[in-house]
């Protein structure tokens, strides 16, 4: 009789066993098919559609179709350029812009030219220009006998990337510069330096400090003196306002800003071959990949979302970026351009991720909750917008009711 009935349990226990590992088997090909139902839209041609999805946990891929081709990322482009910027600078890095003078100070009068230096700071303010005039003015300047001559060195006189259309520049982005202030009017795409120039000489003025001579543009020679100095946030803040916002001014000026510390030139050429050696070193696979940009609004860029979930888990991973890369995505329902997307349970709040859109793409990167890491791109001629924002949120939605 206990025989019997060890023979009995241990029957039991195989059948529970069986059934467990039937169910899961039947529950894994079920999400798959979901997912890939949800991924199905008007107008958007299933061979130009790729999405990826791994469980965090387990590292198990619950959803994989053309994870490998190259596709159009649009403003998912900025996860590649965030990722670098903060292994490679740091989250407390900071953009400089100075004001030097050649010559001297006589008294309250210096006798020679200001140069307003730009650092590439993509966020440089017009409160930013007051500061540095107001430091001028305590300093004791009261006159200049030269003029203020904005310089914009820093970085190459490309005011676009290839592949761009030429609508986007002073649509999509403002022109290129390293010396450029936000919410400054400009005259055409080489008009930021001396609009910069100009915006010093007029706090200056405010300040009760006569600048005698005509703003202009100009290269600072060797023999100048600093005089004033204005920081930006910390990169940290830089970067979570352009993955957040999608700025695409912002990821242009970084890319640069990439190639100009790593000795290299402020070119978008020599940010882009940064970018691609920092992937690279944290083995993110790079078959396929193009960068021709930061913002990703050139024709020419390509991603593949197996390389877009590699960097959306490697710079969760890092501890040089970790805290500032995940806190630069935008949050479900809360922040940035997911502020009106997945607003309802059960993402909102619990889904971070970068969007992407132009006419030719759309994109969504990142994470649901602490489970999931995805990526999703749709390319087409053109990509039919709600449709393809509806596929990426439906997708979204039923890894977070998991």
């Amino acid at each position: 009789m206990l025989r019997l009935l060890t023979s009995l349990c241990a029957l039991c226990v195989v059948l529970a066993l069986s059934t467990a590992a039937t169910t899961s088997e039947a529950a894994a090909p079920r999400l798959e098919t979901a997912l890939a139902n949800a991924l199905r839209a008007p107008g958007i041609a299933p061979t130009r559609t790729a999405a990826l999805a791994v469980d965090l946990e387990t590292g198990e891929v619950v959803f994989s179709s053309r994870a490998e081709r190259a596709l159009a990322p649009a403003s998912a482009e900025k996860l590649a350029v965030a990722f670098s910027a903060l292994r490679l600078l740091g989250a407390d890095y900071r953009f400089s812009t100075e004001v030097l003078g050649q010559g001297e100070l006589v008294g309250r009068a210096w006798r020679g030219d200001l140069y307003l230096v730009g650092g590439g700071d993509p966020t440089l303010a017009l409160s930013d220009v007051e500061a540095l005039a107001r430091d001028l003015a305590r300093a004791g300047v009261r006159r200049v006998s030269g003029a203020v001559v904005g310089d914009e060195s820093h970085f190459d006189a490309r005011r676009a990337a290839r592949g761009w259309k030429p609508s986007f520049v002073g649509f999509e982005s403002r022109p290129l510069s390293a010396l450029s202030i936000e919410g400054t009017r400009i005259r055409g795409p080489n008009g930021s330096a001396i609009a910069a120039a100009r915006a010093l000489e007029a706090a200056l003025e405010r300040r009760g400090v006569a600048v005698a001579g005509r703003a202009r543009t100009g290269r600072a020679p060797v023999d100048v003196l600093p005089l004033a100095l204005d920081l930006s946030e910390r990169l940290a803040d830089v970067v979570r306002h352009m993955n957040r916002e999608s700025d695409n001014f912002v990821a242009e000026l970084l890319l640069k800003e990439l190639g100009a510390q790593a000795g290299l030139a402020g070119t978008t050429a020599e940010g882009a071959r940064v970018v691609r050696s920092e992937l690279a070193a944290a083995e993110v696979p790079l078959s396929g990949i193009r960068i021709e940009d930061g913002s990703g609004l050139s024709r020419l860029d390509r991603l593949t979302v197996q390389a877009l979930v590699a960097i959306l888990r490697a710079g969760a991973d890092d501890p040089r970026t970790g805290g500032a890369f995940v806190t630069s995505l935008a949050v479900a329902g809360i922040s940035g351009t997911m502020k009106k997307r997945l607003v309802e349970r059960p993402t909102r709040s619990r889904v971070i991720a970068k969007t992407g859109t132009t006419s030719q793409a759309s994109a969504l990167a990142g994470f649901v909750r602490r489970r999931y890491v995805f990526a999703i791109v749709q390319n087409g001629s053109p990509v039919p917008y709600w449709p393809a924002r509806a596929a990426q949120d439906r997708f979204v939605t039923i890894l977070a009711r998991r």
